[in-house]
């Protein structure tokens, strides 16, 4: 501010005070889409730890994990047929959670540049 109370023509970190919201919006959508690419893929990542340490499935927590990762990784299932299980159960929840990584990743650096 300047000594008689205006404002000054620029702002904090040296940009000039326009004094508008302009792009407030668009920062926010890619902050949610951000955010929840990243929650599903820590829930299918969430999943792939309680399978491989063998967690209680009759526990009401794993079977919350486990519907919500089968729910989101539904469109991948067997898309790996091995004969292992526990390497069936890694690559076919890894896979959608790197894709929703990506997606939401880069969908949100797009938001942001509007």
């Amino acid at each position: 501010m300047y000594d008689d109370g205006r404002n000054a023509p620029y702002g904090p970190n040296g940009s000039p005070a326009t004094g508008n919201r302009r792009g407030v919006g668009a920062e926010r959508t890619a902050l949610i889409i951000h955010t929840l690419a990243d929650i599903a893929a820590g829930f299918l990542g969430l999943w792939i730890l309680l399978y491989l340490l063998d967690a209680n499935q009759a526990n009401v927590f794993v079977d919350f994990v486990h519907g919500l990762a089968g729910w989101l990784a539904g469109w991948s299932q067997d898309i790996f047929t091995m004969d292992t299980e526990g390497l069936r159960v890694v690559f076919n929840h890894a896979l959608p959670a790197l894709i929703y990584l990506a997606v939401g990743h880069g969908a949100a650096a797009w938001v942001r540049r509007l």
